[in-house]
């Protein structure tokens, strides 16, 4: 059932005649059983149950009213054998309140397959006398024959809403595709004794990953890798606004946590509610292989060395939430032969059927297998299929960057490999 349920109330016809009021209206009393047979039978007609004829009365609607789930006369009328007389009914309701003072003094339940579906209202009757036992028959009869037809009704509408919304949604996610991969970077830089390496593979319902290379005006780069909280085309465009502060400020700050902390103030002033980007920005001299790295709460880099796995850690909050942050910037020097692996939660936050998480540390022992740029892509790739099985549906964006240097120079693009 809806989250409200929907009622109507009709007038009765002024002419006072019960064969011009509406299928809602009051009805006068019947003088003999043929007469009552043959008017329930031109009810029925009007409620659907056969073709309608060709004129029928007009139908005079009243006041409709939303009352909520939870409203105490809804399960009276579940309950109730027949209408229900609300003139001396005793309830902590609104909606008998509101009924009250629309005029309405008879609800007749409409029910269907057990589950209250709607209430017919009903106001005095123009005779000024009580409805009678007959009435009360012939309108227990009307609610039996309306109420499927009225469910029926119910059905579609509520079809046609679900297929608009699905057609809402699939557009809405084509638009978050484009504008994602309109803003992933073209080409990458091809860098002297560096083997350089990136993947993107989108979610189904997609977020808000990104992952950029700023080549600084002195030779240096900064790579960056975010993700965006929520889906959809609202995750898209925040994507979208940050890649561009973060372009346009790393060649004026240079500094990793001074651009987190100029680009977090921006982005606080128009974030929308319960979002945020995780960021992290790092510095890298391909000649001289050291780096700087700030974080902005995404998830942590693996640095392989000739010593073993280590995760690169430091403190930021995600950039959105709160104005004058700082962020801890941290330094490294990379060997030859050292590898640096950057990542989004796609990976490690990915789930097998028992619902296990494949984790970080899981992430990190692949990296100290040995493998570098598109091997060790490759790697994370497999695994990550063989902890899922074969029938998982992705469920967050999936972004890998991988740096080693090397002694000569390799550049490898993996960006539109599914």
């Amino acid at each position: 059932m809806a989250e409200s349920l929907l009622s109507h109330h009709a007038a009765p016809d002024t002419a006072g005649d019960f064969t011009e009021v509406s299928v809602m209206g009051a009805p006068d009393a019947l003088p003999d059983q043929d007469a009552r047979r043959s008017r329930l039978a031109r009810l029925r007609r009007r409620t659907g149950a056969v073709p309608l004829p060709d004129a029928v009365a007009p139908v005079h609607a009243g006041p409709s009213f939303e009352i909520a789930q939870n409203d105490p006369i809804l399960g009276y009328c579940q309950s109730a054998d027949g209408p229900v007389d609300i003139t001396d009914l005793v309830l902590d309701s609104p909606g008998l309140s509101a009924m009250r003072a629309a005029g309405v003094v008879l609800v007749v339940p409409l029910v269907s397959s057990g589950e209250l579906i709607g209430l017919l209202h009903l106001g005095p009757r123009l005779s000024e006398r009580d409805y009678s036992t007959d009435d009360r028959h012939l309108l227990d009869s009307l609610a039996g024959h309306a109420a499927p037809a009225i469910r029926v009704g119910q059905l579609v509408l509520e079809q046609q809403a679900e297929a608009r919304q699905r057609e809402r949604i699939e557009q809405e996610l084509k638009v978050a595709q484009l504008i994602q991969q309109q803003f992933l970077p073209k080409e990458l830089p091809d860098l002297p004794s560096w083997t350089v390496a990136a993947f993107y593979r989108p979610a189904r319902q997609v977020g808000g990953d990104f992952y950029d290379f700023i080549t600084l005006r002195d030779g240096r780069v900064m790579v960056v890798v975010g993700d965006v909280t929520d889906k959809g085309v609202p995750a898209a465009l925040v994507m979208a606004s940050t890649h561009s502060l973060l372009r346009s400020t790393a060649p004026e700050l240079t500094s990793p946590g001074a651009v987190l902390a100029h680009v977090n103030d921006l982005l606080c002033h128009d974030m929308p509610n319960a979002m945020f980007v995780t960021c992290l920005a790092l510095l890298l001299d391909p000649l001289s292989g050291a780096i700087e790295y700030a974080n902005a709460g995404h998830d942590l880099p693996f640095l392989r060395t000739a010593d073993g796995v280590v995760e690169l850690k430091a403190r930021g909050m995600p950039l959105g939430l709160m104005t004058g942050m700082e962020y801890e910037q941290k330094t490294a020097e990379l060997q030859t032969g050292d590898c640096l692996l950057l990542h989004s939660d796609g990976l490690a936050e990915a789930h097998s059927p028992s619902r296990e998480m494949f984790g970080f540390p899981r992430v990190g022992e692949v990296v100290g297998r040995g493998l570098s740029g598109e091997a060790l892509i490759d790697l994370c790739l497999s695994e990550l299929d063989r902890f899922t099985g074969p029938d998982h549906e992705q469920e967050d964006d999936i972004t890998l960057v991988s740096l080693q240097r090397t002694g000569g120079s390799r550049f490898v693009d993996l960006g539109g490999r599914s």
